[in-house]
Formats: structure tokens, C-alpha cells, sequence
């Protein structure tokens, strides 16, 4: 990774450190979140994850329509660091279907990209 790759990096994840803290509290089930890039085709490639801890939760999640007030903000926190994303770029999933279709290694399901 190269200096200004960690550099955006860094600011990649203190905005998104902001957004997961609000999640954590406005979402029932929302556990966590993280991102991926390819610095070579950024922002294209930035793909955000968001996390629940059961597929019920997700569902009502989308349900409530939710996810518009979280992409907003995803994309706002972004766009404080000039980071532009589309809201496609954000994706939902849940440790519950992480343990059933990858035994829980994240690691597999994101290389995967399953979701």
C-alpha cells in the first residue's frame, strides 16, 4: 500500500467509525461494519459492508427502509473527505448467514463476494 493509499485509508475508516457508532445506536441488530478497496480503481472499487447479527434483523432493517437513512450517511461521511461512492457501493449482510454458508470466516464470505 502506498503512502497516500494509507493515508485515505485512515480516513476511510475514521469516517466510517463515526457512521458505525451512530449505527450501533439507531439500528436493532446492526453489529458492525468494514470496507474494501482496490486503490487502483478507488473510489469505484470501495465497497462498504454493513453488518447484522441475524438475517431478521436485516429484514426489518430493509423493511423500515432504514437503509436509505445509512447509505445517506455513508455517503456523506464520505463525501467530507471528497470520497464520492454510489449507494450501490454499500452492502448488508448478517453474521448469521456468514456462519451458515462460510462456517463464520468473514475473511471467505467478503473474498467470496457472495453478498
Amino acid at each position: 500500500m502506498r503512502k497516500t493509499d494509507k493515508k485515505i485509508d485512515n480516513q476511510l475508516i475514521n469516517q466510517l467509525n463515526e457512521v458505525c457508532q451512530f449505527a450501533l445506536d439507531e439500528f436493532n441488530g446492526f453489529v458492525w461494519l468494514t470496507h474494501q478497496v482496490n486503490f487502483a480503481q478507488f473510489p469505484k472499487s470501495l465497497r462498504i459492508i454493513c453488518v447484522f447479527e441475524t438475517r431478521d434483523n436485516l429484514k426489518q432493517f430493509i423493511m423500515a427502509q432504514s437503509q436509505q437513512v445509512l447509505g445517506q450517511l455513508i455517503v456523506k461521511k464520505l463525501l467530507d473527505i471528497n470520497v464520492v461512492i454510489k449507494e450501490q457501493q454499500i452492502v448488508y449482510d448478517s453474521e448469521q448467514s456468514c456462519q451458515q454458508d462460510h462456517n463464520g470466516n468473514w475473511a471467505q464470505r467478503l473474498a467470496s463476494r457472495v453478498i
